[in-house]
């Protein structure tokens, strides 16, 4: 087979195509789209079209088959909106203070957290990031993830933010998955600035931001709002000045206060991330906006914290997309399905609500329309489960895992 014949694939026992449904607020499984005993036509990379089998079968005659002979349920590529992946060393001494009692905050301020790993990152050579960077993105990918963001933010000055995101790009062109880069030089203060937060914002935006746009490393940046990190009001000048040299933003978002997310509602951002803080007026500003809510239970996972409040952004009207933040500090687990499968439970999220959130949903917050639901059209960007029945995968909680991945 080659991208010049159609291809049908199936039968599937169930296709969820999750086409149709709302971008924002709550959604029922009772409303799901589902082709039993499904096929999906492809050709060239993208969905021709969906439906059952035995019709397509008749439909498309000269179409080359890829006989599914097992149970399977076929779902939209997961997308993974918020990750840090791209990084050197490890954390585990701040585990260790946690387990301890030590809060993120704590350590951060003793030294640790974000600073340890920007000590390992700029040591590390370009292909050693690229190299270990792969490694996390094909885990992901044959746990279903097709699509993920991949933050810089570890190297915080121009040389290593420049090498992160050198990385994330030739990574790109050695994966199967898409890959989205975030210029995150505003993750924290770099120590040899303390004491200068105006001056490192503007070296970034006077020296790193161009030579990004000039080389085409990416087209979007994040900052991290927090009081180990930097305030709204820098954070507001910050992100004007960015959308002033043509980037589009995402924000880190109330993680340990609010605020952050009525900031990036205001300023149209793609997404708020985080949000375990975020109280009624950050839940009202972004239900009232285009800014995707994005929630990371890896962080609750790993930190030891409350999950974000899912249930009352959903109910609120918001979109509600799931990530991992697979970082080495506040979420080393990196594992998708099985955080959003906890969070579901948690916060009485259904599968509709749940798959949304890292398939068409995840989709939106980076600002991608070409994928996360499977209709003509699309992005060829397919999962299957080994069951016949849909909700069979978020009773496993992430155990099971997807025997086919196509994009």
């Amino acid at each position: 087979m080659n991208s010049s014949d159609k291809i049908l694939t199936g039968p599937f026992s169930q296709v969820l195509t999750f086409s149709g449904l709302n971008l924002k607020g709550p959604l029922n499984d009772r409303n799901l789209p589902i082709f039993e005993n499904g096929g999906v036509i492809v050709y060239g990379g993208k969905i021709v079209a969906v439906d059952s089998f035995e019709k397509l079968a008749k439909e498309y005659p000269e179409a080359l088959v890829e006989k599914i002979t097992q149970p399977a349920v076929l779902l939209p590529g997961f997308i993974d909106c918020h990750t840090h992946t791209c990084f050197a060393g490890t954390r585990s001494q701040d585990y260790a203070l946690k387990l301890q009692g030590k809060t993120y905050l704590d350590i951060a301020r003793e030294g640790g957290g974000i600073h340890r790993t920007v000590d390992f990152t700029r040591q590390a050579t370009l292909a050693e990031l690229t190299e270990s960077l792969l490694a996390r993105i094909n885990r992901h990918f044959a746990e279903g993830v097709t699509t993920l963001e991949v933050k810089s933010g570890y190297g915080l000055s121009v040389e290593h933010e420049l090498k992160m995101l050198s990385a994330i790009q030739q990574a790109a062109f050695q994966t199967k998955a898409s890959l989205v880069s975030t210029c995150l030089a505003a993750h924290t203060l770099p120590k040899e600035y303390e004491g200068r937060i105006g001056e490192y914002l503007g070296m970034i935006l006077n020296e790193l931001l161009p030579e990004v746009k000039r080389l085409g490393l990416s087209n979007r940046v994040d900052i991290f709002i927090e009081d180990t990190a930097f305030s709204l009001t820098e954070a507001e000048y910050y992100l004007n000045a960015a959308r002033g040299l043509g980037f589009a933003s995402t924000v880190h978002a109330d993680q340990f206060t609010p605020g952050g997310a009525v900031l990036a509602a205001r300023l149209g951002a793609c997404s708020a991330d985080h949000l375990e803080a975020s109280r009624e007026a950050d839940i009202g500003a972004l239900a009232n906006s285009e800014t995707a809510a994005v929630v990371l239970p890896g962080a609750s996972l790993g930190l030891g914290i409350p999950f974000a409040p899912a249930r009352r952004l959903l109910d609120a009207g918001c979109c509600v997309a799931i990530a991992s933040d697979w970082n080495p500090g506040s979420a080393p687990m990196g594992d998708l399905l099985m955080q959003a499968s906890l969070l579901s439970i948690y916060e009485k999220l259904n599968f509709a609500e749940t798959i949304a959130g890292i398939t068409f949903r995840a989709a939106n917050a980076l600002a991608l329309s070409d994928r996360g639901v499977l209709e003509p059209g699309k992005k060829a960007d397919m999962i299957a489960f080994p069951v016949n029945d849909y909700r069979e995968i978020l009773y496993q909680q992430g155990k099971m895992k997807p025997f086919s991945v196509w994009a």
